[in-house]
């Protein structure tokens, strides 16, 4: 069954959809706009947590603007019956990002998949051959990034929602 989102909820969510404010109290400065406290834009934010309405809440850094100028999605061959646990040694390396299972193809057989950020490309495949050391898991391939296309946050909710 659908949730019905009141017209506040749905502001709420325009409003946190997009690049959050690089400030010291970025809730503080939303909850402004919005024309409500700090307090009842985060209670309203858990509420929709707990609803299933937001099921993910999070923060994607710039990371050549931070020093990491390279990134490899790497795919992995992992045994099925191993996925979960390779996928929780895979995800616990602080420059990994994404962790993700997909289904393989006949011509693809990679069903892991990890975003890893490094300062070059040398790097990333040192972080990969610790990874694959940590994991044993030997079959794998670094699939780097040569530029950027596009990046956004999925969009459900117009900001102009009074018009």
């Amino acid at each position: 069954m659908g949730h019905v989102l009141t017209e506040l909820e749905k502001k709420i969510i325009a409003s946190i959809q997009d690049d959050m404010p690089v400030t010291e109290r970025p809730f503080f400065t939303i909850a402004s706009q919005l024309g409500i406290s700090e307090e009842e834009l985060l209670e309203k934010i858990r509420s929709l947590c707990d609803r299933g309405v937001i099921r993910r809440f999070g923060a994607t850094i710039r990371h050549q603007m931070s020093g990491y100028t390279a990134n490899a999605m790497t795919a992995w061959k992992v045994d099925d019956d191993r996925v979960d646990e390779v996928g929780r040694i895979m995800a616990s390396f602080k420059e990994v990002s994404h962790c993700y299972v997909r289904k393989t193809t006949k011509k693809w057989p990679y069903n892991l998949y990890t975003m890893i950020h490094a300062k070059d490309e040398q790097s990333c495949h040192a972080i990969a051959r610790e990874m694959s050391k940590k994991a044993s898991v030997d079959q794998y391939t670094l699939l780097f990034s040569i530029r950027e296309l596009k990046k956004t946050s999925m969009q459900y909710f117009d900001d102009d929602l009074d018009e």
